[in-house]
């Protein structure tokens, strides 16, 4: 990735969600392929929950997919030190800064509306899954590498 200032990126980046299904594996794959691959990104929830097929909807309109991943927790990981946490719910935020209150572990907060509690057409609701979506790529592009802009990310 031209022009990435490769030294400003965590080694080791975990998002997290209230159960893994929507906001915190999108953000997962995203960062995936937009970040260099030597960045481990890994994404858990507080509880787990099950597959949601408009998230594999909206991913598969960006060619990406979840493959056959499965909702986890963050008692599921293998590991649970990572440089940087990434929270987007407020129930997942009070669990990392729980977890990570012995640890010096830099924990952020990204605010992110959850696209499962918008009703309607088909239509609507995969417009709100596109907004999450979008949203997430560009906090992923401004945080990590300013000048790099989400363009057929």
């Amino acid at each position: 990735m031209a022009g990435l200032a490769l030294t400003t990126l965590p080694r080791s980046i975990l998002f997290v969600c209230g159960m893994n299904v929507v906001r915190s594996p999108m953000a997962e794959i995203l960062a995936r392929r937009m970040l260099p691959p030597k960045t481990f990104i890994a994404s858990a929830g507080v509880r787990v929950g099950e597959r949601d097929p408009f998230v594999d909807a909206v991913l598969a309109e960006e060619g990406l997919s979840l493959n056959d991943r499965q909702p986890r927790t963050m008692e599921d990981l293998e590991d649970d030190y990572f440089d940087l946490i990434v929270t987007l719910a407020p129930e997942a935020h009070h669990a990392a800064l729980e977890l990570t209150r012995s640890m010096a572990v830099e924990v952020e907060y990204w605010p992110t509306a959850d696209p499962t509690t918008v009703s309607g057409t088909r239509d609507q609701i995969m417009a709100a899954y596109r907004d999450m979506r979008e949203r997430l790529k560009a906090r992923i592009a401004t945080r990590f590498a300013p000048e790099m802009t989400p363009k057929g990310v």
